[in-house]
Protein backbone atom coordinates (compact mmCIF):
# COMPACT_ATOMS: atom_id res chain seq x y z
CA UNK A 1 0.00 0.00 0.00
CA UNK A 2 1.48 3.47 -0.76
CA UNK A 3 -0.29 6.56 0.14
CA UNK A 4 -0.38 9.30 -2.06
CA UNK A 5 -1.77 12.16 0.45
CA UNK A 6 -2.71 12.95 4.07
CA UNK A 7 -5.50 14.22 5.31
CA UNK A 8 -6.14 16.41 2.40
CA UNK A 9 -9.47 17.13 2.91
CA UNK A 10 -8.22 19.16 6.11
CA UNK A 11 -7.63 21.87 3.88
CA UNK A 12 -7.25 21.35 0.24
CA UNK A 13 -10.05 20.73 -2.74
CA UNK A 14 -8.71 19.62 -5.74
CA UNK A 15 -9.24 16.77 -7.33
CA UNK A 16 -6.96 17.65 -10.56
CA UNK A 17 -3.92 17.33 -7.60
CA UNK A 18 -5.32 13.65 -6.15
CA UNK A 19 -5.58 12.50 -9.82
CA UNK A 20 -2.41 13.28 -10.88
CA UNK A 21 -0.46 11.92 -7.61
CA UNK A 22 -2.57 8.61 -9.06
CA UNK A 23 -1.07 8.75 -12.44
CA UNK A 24 2.38 9.76 -10.83
CA UNK A 25 2.38 6.69 -8.52
CA UNK A 26 1.47 4.28 -11.14
CA UNK A 27 4.61 5.52 -13.58
CA UNK A 28 6.96 4.98 -10.98
CA UNK A 29 5.44 1.63 -8.99
CA UNK A 30 3.29 -0.20 -11.59
CA UNK A 31 -0.09 -1.70 -11.02
CA UNK A 32 0.30 -4.47 -8.61
CA UNK A 33 0.21 -2.11 -5.44
CA UNK A 34 -2.65 -0.43 -3.78
CA UNK A 35 -3.03 3.42 -3.82
CA UNK A 36 -5.13 4.73 -0.71
CA UNK A 37 -5.63 8.50 0.84
CA UNK A 38 -6.36 9.35 4.81
CA UNK A 39 -8.72 11.57 5.95
CA UNK A 40 -10.22 13.20 9.39
CA UNK A 41 -13.81 10.51 9.62
CA UNK A 42 -16.08 13.77 8.45
CA UNK A 43 -17.60 13.96 5.63
CA UNK A 44 -16.78 17.29 4.61
CA UNK A 45 -12.88 15.95 4.54
CA UNK A 46 -13.95 12.96 2.86
CA UNK A 47 -15.67 14.56 0.01
CA UNK A 48 -12.53 17.21 -0.61
CA UNK A 49 -9.46 14.48 0.00
CA UNK A 50 -10.92 11.45 -1.33
CA UNK A 51 -11.17 10.09 -5.20
CA UNK A 52 -14.26 7.75 -5.58
CA UNK A 53 -14.63 4.92 -6.79
CA UNK A 54 -11.83 1.53 -6.93
CA UNK A 55 -8.61 3.05 -7.94
CA UNK A 56 -8.01 4.67 -4.63
CA UNK A 57 -8.58 3.30 -1.23
CA UNK A 58 -9.95 5.77 1.28
CA UNK A 59 -9.01 5.33 4.48
CA UNK A 60 -10.26 7.15 7.67
CA UNK A 61 -8.42 7.87 10.94
CA UNK A 62 -10.27 10.05 14.26
CA UNK A 63 -9.98 10.87 17.70
CA UNK A 64 -9.07 7.92 20.01
CA UNK A 65 -11.67 7.66 21.90
CA UNK A 66 -14.57 8.44 19.33
CA UNK A 67 -16.77 5.31 18.27
CA UNK A 68 -14.79 3.94 15.71
CA UNK A 69 -17.96 1.95 13.81
CA UNK A 70 -20.14 5.32 12.34
CA UNK A 71 -16.35 6.33 11.39
CA UNK A 72 -16.10 3.41 8.89
CA UNK A 73 -19.72 3.28 8.19
CA UNK A 74 -19.19 6.60 6.33
CA UNK A 75 -15.81 5.58 4.76
CA UNK A 76 -17.65 2.66 3.08
CA UNK A 77 -19.39 5.88 1.15
CA UNK A 78 -16.20 6.51 -0.08
CA UNK A 79 -14.93 3.32 -1.71
CA UNK A 80 -16.33 0.88 -4.06
CA UNK A 81 -19.02 -1.53 -2.93
CA UNK A 82 -17.26 -4.61 -1.20
CA UNK A 83 -13.94 -2.97 -1.15
CA UNK A 84 -14.11 -0.97 2.60
CA UNK A 85 -12.46 -2.55 4.51
CA UNK A 86 -12.87 -0.55 8.04
CA UNK A 87 -9.05 0.79 8.36
CA UNK A 88 -8.48 3.40 10.86
CA UNK A 89 -4.91 4.32 9.26
CA UNK A 90 -3.44 6.87 12.47
CA UNK A 91 -4.69 4.81 15.42
CA UNK A 92 -3.42 7.76 17.77
CA UNK A 93 -1.54 5.85 20.89
CA UNK A 94 -0.38 9.65 22.28
CA UNK A 95 0.04 12.90 21.31
CA UNK A 96 3.13 15.32 20.09
CA UNK A 97 4.05 18.38 21.97
CA UNK A 98 5.31 21.71 21.37
CA UNK A 99 7.58 24.05 23.21
CA UNK A 100 6.04 25.32 26.50
CA UNK A 101 3.38 22.95 26.89
CA UNK A 102 3.29 19.69 29.58
CA UNK A 103 4.17 17.02 27.72
CA UNK A 104 1.17 14.69 26.49
CA UNK A 105 0.31 11.77 27.75
CA UNK A 106 -2.41 9.12 27.58
CA UNK A 107 -4.09 6.13 29.48
CA UNK A 108 -2.73 2.61 28.55
CA UNK A 109 -6.18 1.11 29.42
CA UNK A 110 -7.92 3.86 27.71
CA UNK A 111 -5.74 3.53 24.71
CA UNK A 112 -6.08 -0.36 24.98
CA UNK A 113 -9.47 -0.14 25.08
CA UNK A 114 -10.36 1.86 22.30
CA UNK A 115 -8.34 0.08 20.22
CA UNK A 116 -10.31 -3.46 21.35
CA UNK A 117 -13.73 -1.52 19.86
CA UNK A 118 -12.04 -1.66 16.62
CA UNK A 119 -10.45 -5.25 16.40
CA UNK A 120 -13.58 -6.83 18.38
CA UNK A 121 -15.52 -6.46 15.16
CA UNK A 122 -12.82 -7.00 12.51
CA UNK A 123 -11.78 -3.58 11.98
CA UNK A 124 -8.16 -2.57 11.24
CA UNK A 125 -5.94 0.08 13.04
CA UNK A 126 -2.24 1.28 12.20
CA UNK A 127 -0.55 2.48 15.34
CA UNK A 128 0.41 6.03 15.50
CA UNK A 129 2.76 6.09 16.90
CA UNK A 130 4.13 2.56 17.38
CA UNK A 131 7.76 3.76 17.85
CA UNK A 132 8.29 6.98 19.16
CA UNK A 133 10.70 9.26 17.61
CA UNK A 134 13.03 11.99 17.83
CA UNK A 135 13.30 14.85 15.37
CA UNK A 136 17.01 14.95 14.50
CA UNK A 137 18.97 17.98 13.17
CA UNK A 138 16.48 20.72 12.00
CA UNK A 139 13.51 18.10 10.55
CA UNK A 140 11.14 19.01 13.43
CA UNK A 141 7.60 19.80 12.52
CA UNK A 142 5.20 22.84 13.84
CA UNK A 143 1.69 23.81 13.78
CA UNK A 144 -0.80 26.90 14.09
CA UNK A 145 -3.90 27.98 14.52
CA UNK A 146 -6.49 30.31 12.94
CA UNK A 147 -3.66 32.63 12.27
CA UNK A 148 -0.21 32.00 11.24
CA UNK A 149 1.17 34.14 13.57
CA UNK A 150 -0.21 31.56 16.18
CA UNK A 151 2.86 29.38 15.46
CA UNK A 152 3.69 25.95 17.80
CA UNK A 153 7.00 24.00 16.75
CA UNK A 154 7.33 20.72 18.07
CA UNK A 155 9.61 19.73 20.30
CA UNK A 156 13.15 17.61 19.62
CA UNK A 157 11.53 14.47 21.32
CA UNK A 158 8.81 12.90 19.65
CA UNK A 159 8.50 10.13 22.01
CA UNK A 160 4.77 10.92 21.50
CA UNK A 161 3.83 8.39 24.64
CA UNK A 162 3.63 5.97 22.35
CA UNK A 163 4.51 2.18 23.09
CA UNK A 164 7.74 1.69 22.37
CA UNK A 165 9.54 5.27 23.14
CA UNK A 166 11.93 7.56 21.72
CA UNK A 167 14.93 4.65 23.16
CA UNK A 168 13.18 1.61 21.84
CA UNK A 169 11.96 0.43 25.16
CA UNK A 170 8.87 -1.38 25.72
CA UNK A 171 8.93 -2.36 29.78
CA UNK A 172 5.93 0.08 29.92
CA UNK A 173 2.33 -0.42 30.88
CA UNK A 174 0.75 1.21 27.43
CA UNK A 175 2.96 -1.89 25.40
CA UNK A 176 1.82 -4.71 27.59
CA UNK A 177 -1.97 -3.40 27.74
CA UNK A 178 -1.99 -2.85 23.58
CA UNK A 179 0.26 -6.11 23.29
CA UNK A 180 -2.70 -8.08 25.08
CA UNK A 181 -5.35 -6.48 23.08
CA UNK A 182 -3.49 -7.58 20.19
CA UNK A 183 -2.91 -11.46 21.68
CA UNK A 184 -6.62 -11.58 21.79
CA UNK A 185 -7.68 -11.37 17.79
CA UNK A 186 -4.10 -13.14 16.47
CA UNK A 187 -4.26 -16.41 15.25
CA UNK A 188 -0.69 -16.74 16.00
CA UNK A 189 1.58 -16.51 19.08
CA UNK A 190 2.85 -12.94 19.31
CA UNK A 191 6.47 -13.17 19.29
CA UNK A 192 8.60 -12.37 23.04
CA UNK A 193 9.54 -9.66 24.34
CA UNK A 194 12.64 -7.81 23.83
CA UNK A 195 14.43 -5.98 26.81
CA UNK A 196 15.16 -2.55 27.13
CA UNK A 197 17.84 -0.74 25.54
CA UNK A 198 21.03 -0.29 28.35
CA UNK A 199 21.45 3.26 28.97
CA UNK A 200 24.85 4.68 30.62
CA UNK A 201 24.76 7.62 32.65
CA UNK A 202 28.09 9.09 31.43
CA UNK A 203 28.24 12.01 34.25
CA UNK A 204 28.78 15.74 33.93
CA UNK A 205 31.25 17.37 31.29
CA UNK A 206 32.84 20.56 31.25
CA UNK A 207 32.46 22.43 28.06
CA UNK A 208 34.75 25.75 27.12
CA UNK A 209 33.76 28.48 25.29
CA UNK A 210 35.45 28.08 21.61
CA UNK A 211 33.75 31.23 19.91
CA UNK A 212 31.25 33.53 19.52
CA UNK A 213 29.21 32.97 16.24
CA UNK A 214 29.28 36.57 15.38
CA UNK A 215 32.87 35.91 14.87
CA UNK A 216 33.17 32.79 12.95
CA UNK A 217 30.63 34.77 10.46
CA UNK A 218 32.52 37.90 9.77
CA UNK A 219 35.57 34.89 9.36
CA UNK A 220 33.23 33.04 7.28
CA UNK A 221 34.01 33.35 3.20
CA UNK A 222 31.22 36.18 1.84
CA UNK A 223 31.02 34.15 -1.83
CA UNK A 224 28.20 32.76 0.07
CA UNK A 225 26.59 36.20 1.12
CA UNK A 226 23.19 37.49 -1.09
CA UNK A 227 23.00 41.40 -1.72
CA UNK A 228 19.92 42.90 -1.53
CA UNK A 229 17.82 46.28 -1.59
CA UNK A 230 15.22 44.43 0.77
CA UNK A 231 15.82 41.39 2.77
CA UNK A 232 14.64 38.50 0.98
CA UNK A 233 13.82 34.36 2.69
CA UNK A 234 15.55 31.85 3.57
CA UNK A 235 14.60 29.97 0.34
CA UNK A 236 15.29 32.38 -2.00
CA UNK A 237 19.01 32.19 -0.67
CA UNK A 238 19.19 28.63 -0.99
CA UNK A 239 19.33 28.25 2.91
CA UNK A 240 16.22 25.56 3.39
CA UNK A 241 17.16 24.87 7.12
CA UNK A 242 19.00 26.58 10.30
CA UNK A 243 19.94 29.81 10.47
CA UNK A 244 20.59 33.11 8.12
CA UNK A 245 22.58 36.34 8.99
CA UNK A 246 20.81 39.60 7.79
CA UNK A 247 22.92 42.73 7.91
CA UNK A 248 22.32 46.70 7.45
CA UNK A 249 23.77 50.02 8.55
CA UNK A 250 21.85 52.66 9.82
CA UNK A 251 22.66 56.16 11.64
CA UNK A 252 21.84 56.04 14.93
CA UNK A 253 19.32 58.68 16.44
CA UNK A 254 20.90 60.16 19.89
CA UNK A 255 18.45 58.91 22.03
CA UNK A 256 18.31 54.96 20.47
CA UNK A 257 15.92 53.91 17.59
CA UNK A 258 12.89 51.33 17.63
CA UNK A 259 13.13 48.26 15.04
CA UNK A 260 10.39 46.40 13.89
CA UNK A 261 9.87 43.61 11.49
CA UNK A 262 6.06 43.05 10.52
CA UNK A 263 6.88 39.50 9.41
CA UNK A 264 9.72 37.24 10.86
CA UNK A 265 9.39 33.28 10.65
CA UNK A 266 10.41 32.41 13.02
CA UNK A 267 12.70 33.92 15.64
CA UNK A 268 15.13 36.67 15.49
CA UNK A 269 17.94 37.71 17.52
CA UNK A 270 19.21 41.35 17.74
CA UNK A 271 22.61 42.15 17.69
CA UNK A 272 24.36 45.96 16.83
CA UNK A 273 27.98 47.14 16.54
CA UNK A 274 30.03 50.07 15.77
CA UNK A 275 30.96 49.34 12.34
CA UNK A 276 34.52 50.02 12.19
CA UNK A 277 35.46 48.87 15.76
CA UNK A 278 36.98 45.01 15.44
CA UNK A 279 37.96 45.13 18.87
CA UNK A 280 34.52 45.94 20.45
CA UNK A 281 32.05 43.29 21.66
CA UNK A 282 28.81 43.86 19.98
CA UNK A 283 26.02 44.86 22.33
CA UNK A 284 22.95 42.10 22.14
CA UNK A 285 19.49 43.43 21.82
CA UNK A 286 16.47 40.93 22.18
CA UNK A 287 14.22 39.15 20.01
CA UNK A 288 11.23 39.64 17.72
CA UNK A 289 9.42 36.21 16.98
CA UNK A 290 6.80 34.83 14.70
CA UNK A 291 4.34 34.23 17.61
CA UNK A 292 5.20 37.43 19.62
CA UNK A 293 6.11 40.40 17.15
CA UNK A 294 6.51 43.46 19.46
CA UNK A 295 8.81 46.07 18.46
CA UNK A 296 11.78 46.65 20.28
CA UNK A 297 14.44 49.50 21.32
CA UNK A 298 17.86 49.60 19.95
CA UNK A 299 20.23 50.90 22.17
CA UNK A 300 22.39 54.67 20.90
CA UNK A 301 26.13 53.17 20.49
CA UNK A 302 28.51 56.08 19.83
CA UNK A 303 31.08 54.80 17.06
CA UNK A 304 33.26 56.82 14.86
CA UNK A 305 31.01 55.68 11.69
CA UNK A 306 27.36 54.06 11.20
CA UNK A 307 26.12 51.45 13.28
CA UNK A 308 25.97 47.54 12.07
CA UNK A 309 22.77 45.61 12.77
CA UNK A 310 23.04 42.09 12.65
CA UNK A 311 20.16 40.12 12.79
CA UNK A 312 19.80 36.25 13.25
CA UNK A 313 16.94 34.31 12.18
CA UNK A 314 16.14 30.54 13.12
CA UNK A 315 14.08 28.27 11.23
CA UNK A 316 12.63 26.53 13.52
CA UNK A 317 10.75 24.14 11.70
CA UNK A 318 8.21 24.49 8.95
CA UNK A 319 4.58 24.28 9.01
CA UNK A 320 3.69 20.65 8.29
CA UNK A 321 -0.45 20.99 8.66
CA UNK A 322 -3.30 23.27 7.04
CA UNK A 323 -4.00 26.40 5.27
CA UNK A 324 -0.36 27.96 6.06
CA UNK A 325 1.44 24.32 5.03
CA UNK A 326 3.71 26.57 2.28
CA UNK A 327 5.92 28.39 5.73
CA UNK A 328 8.74 30.22 3.72
CA UNK A 329 11.28 31.30 6.44
CA UNK A 330 13.25 34.40 7.34
CA UNK A 331 12.58 38.05 7.06
CA UNK A 332 9.26 38.23 4.71
CA UNK A 333 8.65 41.77 4.86
CA UNK A 334 10.32 45.30 5.34
CA UNK A 335 12.28 46.16 8.50
CA UNK A 336 11.33 49.35 9.78
CA UNK A 337 13.92 51.91 11.92
CA UNK A 338 12.01 54.31 13.30
CA UNK A 339 9.14 53.57 11.26
CA UNK A 340 11.24 53.81 7.67
CA UNK A 341 12.19 50.98 6.18
CA UNK A 342 15.97 50.33 5.76
CA UNK A 343 17.55 48.97 3.07
CA UNK A 344 20.74 47.71 1.50
CA UNK A 345 20.96 44.38 3.39
CA UNK A 346 23.76 41.29 3.24
CA UNK A 347 22.16 37.24 4.28
CA UNK A 348 24.95 35.27 5.10
CA UNK A 349 23.50 31.20 5.07
CA UNK A 350 25.17 29.98 8.50
CA UNK A 351 26.79 26.50 7.50
CA UNK A 352 26.80 24.40 10.35
CA UNK A 353 28.50 21.54 9.30
CA UNK A 354 32.20 21.94 10.17
CA UNK A 355 30.85 22.06 14.12
CA UNK A 356 34.30 20.72 15.31
CA UNK A 357 36.29 23.14 14.19
CA UNK A 358 34.57 25.44 16.22
CA UNK A 359 37.31 24.03 19.13
CA UNK A 360 40.40 25.63 17.27
CA UNK A 361 38.74 29.32 17.51
CA UNK A 362 38.94 32.03 20.10
CA UNK A 363 39.31 29.68 23.19
CA UNK A 364 38.19 32.63 25.41
CA UNK A 365 37.43 30.18 28.68
CA UNK A 366 41.19 29.62 28.90
CA UNK A 367 41.52 33.05 29.49
CA UNK A 368 42.45 32.75 33.53
CA UNK A 369 40.97 36.67 33.15
CA UNK A 370 38.32 35.38 31.64
CA UNK A 371 37.10 32.67 34.36
CA UNK A 372 37.69 34.94 37.62
CA UNK A 373 35.06 37.02 35.81
CA UNK A 374 32.82 34.63 35.36
CA UNK A 375 32.69 33.20 39.25
CA UNK A 376 30.88 36.45 40.36
CA UNK A 377 28.41 36.19 37.80
CA UNK A 378 24.54 35.02 38.64
CA UNK A 379 24.30 34.70 34.84
CA UNK A 380 26.84 34.90 31.56
CA UNK A 381 25.79 37.85 28.77
CA UNK A 382 23.59 36.67 26.24
CA UNK A 383 25.48 36.44 22.71
CA UNK A 384 25.19 33.14 20.20
CA UNK A 385 28.67 31.30 20.69
CA UNK A 386 29.62 27.87 19.99
CA UNK A 387 31.15 25.84 23.29
CA UNK A 388 32.90 22.09 23.10
CA UNK A 389 34.07 19.71 25.23
CA UNK A 390 35.02 16.00 24.72
CA UNK A 391 35.07 12.62 26.96
CA UNK A 392 35.89 9.50 26.78
CA UNK A 393 33.91 6.06 27.36
CA UNK A 394 34.71 2.53 27.06
CA UNK A 395 31.08 1.20 27.07
CA UNK A 396 28.91 2.52 23.77
CA UNK A 397 25.50 2.69 24.95
CA UNK A 398 22.07 4.83 25.38
CA UNK A 399 22.54 8.28 26.62
CA UNK A 400 20.81 11.58 27.35
CA UNK A 401 22.43 14.92 27.60
CA UNK A 402 20.86 17.63 30.17
CA UNK A 403 20.45 21.16 29.46
CA UNK A 404 19.24 22.12 32.58
CA UNK A 405 20.51 25.98 33.04
CA UNK A 406 20.87 26.72 29.67
CA UNK A 407 18.79 28.85 27.49
CA UNK A 408 18.19 27.96 23.87
CA UNK A 409 20.24 25.97 21.05
CA UNK A 410 21.55 23.20 19.01
CA UNK A 411 23.64 20.32 20.18
CA UNK A 412 26.38 17.88 18.14
CA UNK A 413 27.60 15.10 18.93
CA UNK A 414 30.39 13.58 17.25
CA UNK A 415 29.56 15.99 13.86
CA UNK A 416 25.43 14.73 14.51
CA UNK A 417 23.00 17.45 15.10
CA UNK A 418 21.00 15.87 17.75
CA UNK A 419 18.49 18.47 17.88
CA UNK A 420 17.11 21.84 19.55
CA UNK A 421 16.93 22.45 23.38
CA UNK A 422 15.32 24.89 25.28
CA UNK A 423 14.92 23.95 28.94
CA UNK A 424 13.99 27.58 29.77
CA UNK A 425 11.02 27.45 27.76
CA UNK A 426 10.67 23.19 28.42
CA UNK A 427 9.09 21.08 28.41
CA UNK A 428 12.28 18.96 27.09
CA UNK A 429 15.30 19.02 29.31
CA UNK A 430 17.49 16.42 27.85
CA UNK A 431 18.12 15.43 24.21
CA UNK A 432 18.19 11.57 22.80
CA UNK A 433 21.83 10.27 22.10
CA UNK A 434 21.59 6.87 20.77
CA UNK A 435 24.42 4.49 21.01
CA UNK A 436 25.34 4.49 17.07
CA UNK A 437 26.48 8.25 17.38
CA UNK A 438 29.04 7.31 19.76
CA UNK A 439 32.81 5.68 19.92
CA UNK A 440 34.79 4.08 22.20
CA UNK A 441 37.20 5.99 23.06
CA UNK A 442 37.33 10.36 22.36
CA UNK A 443 33.61 11.79 21.64
CA UNK A 444 32.98 15.19 20.81
CA UNK A 445 30.02 17.62 22.06
CA UNK A 446 29.56 20.98 20.57
CA UNK A 447 26.87 23.29 21.14
CA UNK A 448 25.65 26.52 20.14
CA UNK A 449 23.77 28.25 22.84
CA UNK A 450 22.12 31.20 21.31
CA UNK A 451 21.61 33.23 24.27
CA UNK A 452 23.30 32.39 27.87
CA UNK A 453 24.91 29.36 28.79
CA UNK A 454 24.80 27.46 31.95
CA UNK A 455 27.18 29.69 34.57
CA UNK A 456 30.12 26.68 34.79
CA UNK A 457 29.40 25.64 31.10
CA UNK A 458 28.67 21.97 32.06
CA UNK A 459 26.00 19.59 30.83
CA UNK A 460 25.54 15.84 32.03
CA UNK A 461 24.75 12.87 30.52
CA UNK A 462 22.06 10.82 32.19
CA UNK A 463 20.22 7.41 31.47
CA UNK A 464 16.55 8.85 31.44
CA UNK A 465 14.71 11.17 29.75
CA UNK A 466 12.97 14.45 31.38
CA UNK A 467 10.16 16.36 30.71
CA UNK A 468 9.95 19.12 33.54
CA UNK A 469 11.89 21.89 32.50
CA UNK A 470 9.92 25.30 31.76
CA UNK A 471 6.36 26.79 32.78
CA UNK A 472 4.45 24.50 30.35
CA UNK A 473 0.54 24.63 29.43
CA UNK A 474 -1.29 21.54 28.54
CA UNK A 475 -1.18 20.25 25.01
CA UNK A 476 -4.66 19.66 23.71
CA UNK A 477 -5.96 17.61 20.72
CA UNK A 478 -7.88 19.43 17.86
CA UNK A 479 -10.32 18.11 15.82
CA UNK A 480 -10.21 14.76 14.40
CA UNK A 481 -6.20 14.65 13.59
CA UNK A 482 -2.93 14.44 15.45
CA UNK A 483 -0.84 17.31 14.11
CA UNK A 484 2.14 15.36 13.59
CA UNK A 485 5.91 16.34 11.96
Amino acid sequence: MVQIENEFGSYGDDKAYLHYLVKLARRHLGDDIILYTTDGGERVNLEKGTIRGDAVFSAVDFTTGDNPWPKFKLQKEFNAPGKSPPLSSEFYTGWLTHWGETIATTGAVFTAACLDKILAKNGSAVLYMAHGGTNFGFYNGANTGDDESAYKPDLTSYDYDAPISESGDVDNAKYKALRSVIAKYSPQPLASVPSNNDKVAYGRIKLHKSSFLYDTTRMTDLADAVESENPVSMEAIGQMFGFVSYSSYYTPQGNGSVLSIPKVHDRAQVIISCAEDSGRRPTYVGVITRWSNKPIPLPSLTCESKNQLFILVENMGRLNYGTYIFDRKGILSPVYLDGRPLHNWTMLPISLENVNEARDINPIIHDPMTRKRLKGQKKLDPEPAFYSGCFNITKVADTYISFRGWSKGIAFVNKINIGRFWPSVGPQCNLYVPAPILRQGENIVVVLELESPKLDLSVSFVDYPDFTCGAQTRSKPRGNRVLAS
